[in-house]
């Protein structure tokens, strides 16, 4: 055996020794309890320091230690708010969930149920993935504004909700259009419906309504295309899909009502509508 290879092997095994001792100091560890007050502020200067794990741990400690004082309520707010600095969402919503069923009536409920829903929002992935994290973040989010309607938390709550819906018909778009590209033309106008149905207000109905038009011009449908053109027109006249739906009837012979003029036929509107929510 060489010099090296011993000196190698006289290395490797006073790694592991030092590894064995100091596993055993850390099993020999004596807890310490701490004075209330003291860990609190240990959490508060980690939440300044932007050291937002560790104040979380700190404000854990709190609740180990003192699980029946006023200061324990305070820190499983806190350590929710910091579990969502750091990005930990999971462990946030389990805090401000487990404050809200310990402290219901608690003046910083609304809070709690706020952070459950913006716990819930900053999970949100893109269109193209499952939508399970948008759906959780819209009940959370309607959950502020249906419980504190008059808190200063429901109104970025309602922002919310309106970038939660429109993420929710984008993945519906998404959907459509695929169908459309495949010629699922049926398929592809039931999924275009249903963002009209239930997320009318959101930024996708123009788009919803031309892809309408689009798949009842390729079913060879005119009559049902006209009526859904017309509703486009009517209601986002300046809007580039509706001169993409006036450009494609044009090439394929269709005439467009004017939707500046009211149709002769009263029940022509109510026609059209129930096409589209029918």
């Amino acid at each position: 055996m060489t010099v090296l290879t011993r000196g190698l092997l006289l290395l490797i095994a006073a790694a592991v020794l030092m590894g064995c001792q100091s596993r055993r100091i850390s099993e020999q560890t004596v807890y310490v309890e701490r004075e209330v007050e003291t860990i609190y502020a240990a959490g508060i200067q980690q939440l300044e320091r932007r050291s937002y794990t560790d104040a979380a741990d700190q404000f854990d400690e709190v609740e180990r230690q003192h699980p029946y004082s006023e200061w324990a309520r305070r820190a499983m707010l806190m350590a929710a708010y910091s579990n969502y600095q750091a990005g930990n969402y999971e462990e946030a919503i389990s805090d401000a969930e487990r404050f809200i069923a310990l402290h219901p009536g608690n003046r910083s409920a609304p809070y709690a149920y706020y952070l459950v829903a913006i716990s819930h929002f900053e999970q949100i992935l893109d269109v193209g993935r499952d939508q399970q994290a948008t759906l959780n973040a819209l009940n959370a989010l309607e959950q502020v504004v249906r419980r504190y309607p008059t808190s200063r938390y429901a109104q970025d709550a309602r922002l919310k909700i309106d970038m939660t819906r429109d993420h929710l018909a984008g993945k519906e778009m998404r959907i459509g259009r695929w169908y459309l590209r495949r010629g699922f033309y049926l398929a592809a106008i039931n999924r275009f419906r249903n963002v009209l149905r239930e997320y009318e207000t959101t930024t996708h109905t123009p788009e919803a309504l031309h892809r309408i038009v689009e798949s009842y011009v390729a079913l060879g449908i005119d009559q049902e295309a006209t009526e859904v053109a017309a509703v486009l027109g009517y209601n986002f006249p300046g809007s580039s899909w509706y001169e993409d739906t006036y450009r494609l009837m044009t090439e394929e012979g269709i005439a467009i009502p004017n939707p500046d003029l009211e149709p002769e036929n009263p029940s022509y509107w109510q026609r059209a509508m129930d096409r589209l929510f029918g």
